[in-house]
């Protein structure tokens, strides 16, 4: 591989990461769906989760849990790596913001912690093709 092939690659993948957190931030679910290959493989179980596999299992839990969620989240120092020419893994520095509405139990979360996936290159571009989140700390503000 080029060394120009694994710079653009590599931006290709941050971009995708980019459209991951604000489609999720912004609700725009049709479009953050297009984020992940269709057979994606979500780990949450480090966050006291499932593992979720496939796209639309993955976005069908996800909606109606943050629709009503004000959401912020920010993805930093990603660390890259190109296995071959169609697939990569990287970890991903993430700290997030959660404000539930009025009424709810918890207030409000600010985390901290990692993403761990893989990407798989498709007919569309790069894909997420597994993903895991784990938190080195939450604080909570609750009702």
């Amino acid at each position: 591989m080029n060394s120009v092939g694994t710079v653009d690659d590599i931006e290709a993948i941050k971009q995708l990461k980019a459209r991951y957190f604000r489609m999720m931030d912004t609700k725009r679910w049709d479009e953050f769906a297009q984020v992940f290959t269709e057979d994606v493989v979500i780990d949450m179980t480090a966050e006291g989760g499932a593992v979720t596999n496939g796209r639309d299992a993955f976005v069908e839990f996800l909606r109606p849990t943050l629709e009503s969620v004000t959401t912020v989240h920010h993805g930093h120092m990603p660390e890259i790596v190109l296995q071959d020419a169609d697939s990569a893994s990287g970890t991903w520095a993430m700290e997030d913001h959660l404000w539930w509405p009025e009424g709810s139990p918890i207030k409000r979360l600010h985390g901290y912690g990692h993403y761990h996936e893989t990407y798989r290159r498709t007919a569309d571009g790069w894909r997420i093709a597994t993903m895991s989140l784990t938190r080195l700390r939450r604080d909570f503000e609750f009702a």
